[in-house]
């Protein structure tokens, strides 16, 4: 986790109260993560409320979704909405390589993406958790409506990095072929040059 800046956000009593008796999960760039009383709920504190209403705008328009987390309440600069329980993907794949079921489950969300016409279609490894089941959650959707990547490419430079893309681009060419040879081009490019 990243070490904590001090911040300070005042919070509606709702919160305050959740936040008695909840317990530390994490950390990021835009804020804190607890795990609430009931362990099927988390409460993100965020330290802007334009970034906590743009992630709301993300959660809202994708409630429909399997992959990413219901929201049950919101403030200025917080969130609560379902615990993503699991592992890490990056940490998943550390341990135990990519298989096929979690290989077809990415592409699988990059495909649910889509639907949801996002113009990013792109997600860091270490914002997906993988569950029991295989089945992908995503936990911090960030600008999918706002920037525009028409292929996953922070998710393959972390493929590449856990020494697993060709496995996977692999995958993409049997249950994706349509996009195969565009998102092969472009991340062995971007990998080359660093040229986006």
């Amino acid at each position: 986790m990243k070490k904590r800046d001090g911040y300070y956000i005042q919070l509606d009593n709702a919160a305050e109260n959740m936040l008695r008796r909840a317990n530390f999960l994490g950390c990021g760039h835009n804020g804190i993560v607890y795990l609430l009383e009931d362990n099927n709920k988390v409460i993100k504190i965020f330290k802007s409320k334009y970034v906590c209403r743009s992630e709301y705008n993300i959660l809202q328009k994708t409630s429909k979704s399997k992959y990413f987390p219901k929201i049950y309440s919101h403030g200025l600069y917080y969130i609560v909405r379902s615990y993503a329980e699991g592992e890490r993907l990056d940490y998943y794949i550390k341990q135990n390589g990519l298989d096929e079921k979690v290989a077809k489950n990415i592409i699988n969300l990059i495909k649910e993406f889509q639907k949801l016409k996002f113009t990013k279609l792109d997600i860091r490894c270490k914002d997906l958790y993988l569950c029991k089941d295989s089945s992908i959650k995503v936990i911090d959707p960030k600008n999918n409506y706002s920037k525009c990547c028409n292929y996953p490419r922070h998710l393959m430079k972390g493929l590449d990095k856990l020494g697993v893309l060709d496995e996977f681009l692999e995958f993409v060419k049997e249950d994706y072929g349509e996009v195969y040879e565009d998102w092969n081009y472009k991340i062995k490019r971007y990998l080359c040059r660093g040229i986006k």
